[in-house]
């Protein structure tokens, strides 16, 4: 088999390869080659790296179904260790009219296969001219992110929705594992979620109780764990679609949960006395021929 190269310049006289041309005067020696890492086990070698840098992430996600549908809710700060370098992050992405994700581990991997995600399901819903259902899109990304475990991912999503089945819920991580539940919680401050969830979850609740237990999950876990904070955005998803319900600045929040107490004192002097901390909002006022008396609001007295 004779190859056309009629028109070309052989590539001899710049790389110095005169003699060995394979191809009427073309060398594939020639050619410059790809840097390798130097290693002969590359799974090894990505799990090695891995561990090398590990940079502390912290997030709080959480989502349940209930009678009429499902609520996902989550706060908005990305950090790494101590630096916190965002506190509008929008943990909740939209995959399609109908179905939503959350962003768990590394920014930039939930961000770009939920976008992955995106796309996939609308091409599904053109070639099969219908929605593809929850269990599809979270068996889809389960897959994806199978085929790149060991690889440095760091993904934990929960996929929500509702479809011809009614409302589903699945959680997916970054090793692949898919799993089906009514009730999860993702992130640093996943514990503290839980205990909220866990104590106030009832399966006949309305969407306003739903929305309530979810944004005081959200709250209480701000409150206990450092790498959450910011926004605690409230999502509904039901027959028609998702709605967003809510987006409350967390700091806000802590005062409808903490509201501001008044207590009046009789001995005021003991009573401050025994106090570290104490928020005055009236000046001291004389009675007549008594004692000197004090009205405080009170949001935090440590006893000393």
């Amino acid at each position: 088999m004779k190859f056309d190269t009629s028109g070309l310049e052989s590539t001899a006289s710049v790389f110095g390869t005169a003699g060995r041309e394979l191809v009427d005067g073309f060398s594939a020696a020639a050619a410059p080659a790809f840097e390798l890492p130097t290693t002969k086990d590359f799974d090894g070698f990505q799990k090695e790296a891995v561990q090398m840098v590990k940079p502390a992430k912290g997030t709080t996600t959480l989502a349940f179904i209930f009678k009429e549908g499902v609520i996902v809710a989550a706060d908005s700060r990305a950090s790494m260790g101590g630096y916190i370098s965002s506190q509008s992050v929008k943990k909740i992405i939209e995959i399609n009219p109908y179905m939503l994700g959350t962003m768990a581990g590394g920014a930039a991997d939930c961000q770009f296969w939920h976008r992955n995600l995106g796309i996939k399901c609308r091409l599904h819903e053109l070639a099969n001219k219908r929605r593809i259902s929850v269990t599809g899109a979270s068996k889809l990304l389960a897959n994806i992110l199978f085929s790149y475990r060991g690889m440095g991912l760091s993904v934990g999503t929960m996929i929500a929705g509702w479809d011809e089945t009614g409302p589903g819920l699945y959680y997916v991580d970054s090793e692949g594992g898919r799993l089906k539940g009514t009730r999860f919680s993702v992130g640093s401050g996943s514990p503290y979620a839980y205990g909220v969830l866990d104590s106030g979850y009832r399966f006949d609740m309305s969407i306003e109780e739903a929305a309530e237990l979810g944004r005081r999950a959200i709250y209480h876990a701000t409150f206990r764990d450092g790498a959450s904070g910011g926004v605690a955005s409230v999502y509904y998803v039901g027959a028609n679609g998702w709605t967003k319900l809510s987006g409350d600045d967390v700091s806000e929040l802590h005062y409808k949960y903490y509201p501001v107490v008044s207590a009046e004192a009789s001995e005021p002097d003991q009573m401050v006395g025994n106090c570290r901390h104490a928020l005055f909002t009236s000046s001291y006022y004389r009675k007549d021929k008594g004692p000197v008396g004090v009205k405080i609001n009170i949001r935090h007295v440590i006893a000393a």
